[in-house]
């Protein structure tokens, strides 16, 4: 991994980097890890509560390596998280730990206040004492890199991108926690001048995703020849990127992003939620056709939409290719036939899962 410094030594005046990913047995934040371990001579500290979409198995390719270490903690335990920093003296922090299910955040918005706000403080906080108390190194290279979501800038019309300049404008529980965590890394950045730097992405997919998300959930169902929900009409409309896509992007704005910026990451694959299903149901229609010879797709089930459900987000991410050099390298076919693929063959990994397919976020909705 190459090295970035704030005071100007060359990128190669200090050892490996030494990363501490929180949230890292979460789909993207495993992901991540893997990428890491296998692609770099950083060192990585697994910082993760293990809540319930929290799953070890998938970093059994980096469990094994002598860069890798797990740390089991809660971001919102101040005096579990100093002790991490003291032990680990990272020069980077990947902060992924997130509640992420927007259902949930309808029917149980308090752990999302307090893992998204609550948590990002403390682990602001931590990060600010552990850079202006450290050493030469410390000062030069650390970083403090928060991911979040393209859902904090609220809906779109039938045209136009979210930018790094839209307003927010969050809609639900779930990205209102978001965009407030947000709000605190920029002002941390801009009161105290910790090197903080933002990323915004669009809805990730891949392997190892819980099986509460629409893409999971649909193969799930569909093998199971269960039915395949669809909110409303099912035009809802998200961009959709891979997620060791979303892990190289990532890479790219930790070595070589600017503090105190932000990115937008997008996979440049706009799609309605119906033309998403009916994508995973050709391929499964050809890999593991129905015993009944019936397309998967008899199986879509138009359900009641969801509360304050957000029309379209469609990102610009031409900043990060722009300045960065990322592009996405999967399109939505291949990187949906990859997961596909990863799916049936990995099917204890969908099948036991915690979630148990049912509708969530209508318990505490109006009406």
């Amino acid at each position: 991994m190459k090295v970035v410094t704030q005071t100007g030594e060359p990128r190669d005046a200090y050892g490996p980097a030494r990363i501490v990913v929180t949230g890292g047995a979460g789909f993207i934040g495993s992901a991540l890890i893997r990428q890491l371990v296998r692609e770099t001579d950083a060192c990585v500290i697994n910082l993760d509560k293990l809540t319930y979409a929290g799953d070890l198995t998938s970093l059994a390719e980096a469990a094994d390596s002598p860069r890798y270490q797990f740390e089991r903690a809660d971001i919102c335990d101040s005096e579990a998280v100093r002790r991490v920093f003291e032990r680990h003296r990272p020069t980077a922090v990947m902060h992924l730990a997130a509640e992420s299910h927007v259902d949930r955040s309808i029917d149980g918005p308090a752990d999302f206040i307090r893992t998204n706000i609550s948590g990002t403080f403390t682990l602001l906080e931590a990060a600010l004492r552990h850079w202006k108390n450290g050493d030469g190194e410390i000062k030069a290279r650390f970083r403090f890199l928060h991911v979040s979501t393209d859902e904090v800038f609220g809906s779109l019309g039938e045209t136009g991108y979210f930018t790094e300049e839209t307003p927010y404008a969050p809609n639900s529980p779930y990205s209102a926690s978001n965009a407030a965590s947000d709000n605190l890394v920029r002002a941390w950045h801009h009161t105290y001048g910790l090197p903080t730097i933002m990323t915004n992405c669009s809805n990730n997919y891949g392997p190892y995703q819980f099986p509460e998300k629409l893409v999971p959930l649909v193969i799930r169902n569909a093998l199971a020849g269960k039915p395949l929900p669809i909110y409303g009409t099912g035009e809802n409309t998200r961009d959709w990127l891979f997620v060791d896509d979303h892990a190289h992007a990532l890479r790219a704005v930790l070595e070589d992003g600017d503090a105190g910026s932000s990115y937008n990451i997008g996979g440049h694959n706009e799609k309605t939620n119906l033309e998403v299903v009916h994508a995973i149901c050709a391929v499964l229609d050809e890999l593991r056709p129905q015993a009944s010879g019936k397309s998967h797709t008899s199986l879509i089930t138009f359900v009641t939409d969801r509360p304050g459900h957000d029309r379209r987000y469609a990102i610009d991410a031409s900043k990060i290719g722009r300045e960065l050099g990322w592009t996405p390298r999967e399109d939505f076919a291949s990187g949906l036939r990859k997961t596909v693929e990863w799916y049936l063959a990995n099917p204890s990994w969908h099948a036991s899962g915690h979630d148990q397919g049912e509708r969530l976020g209508l318990s505490r909705a109006a009406g």
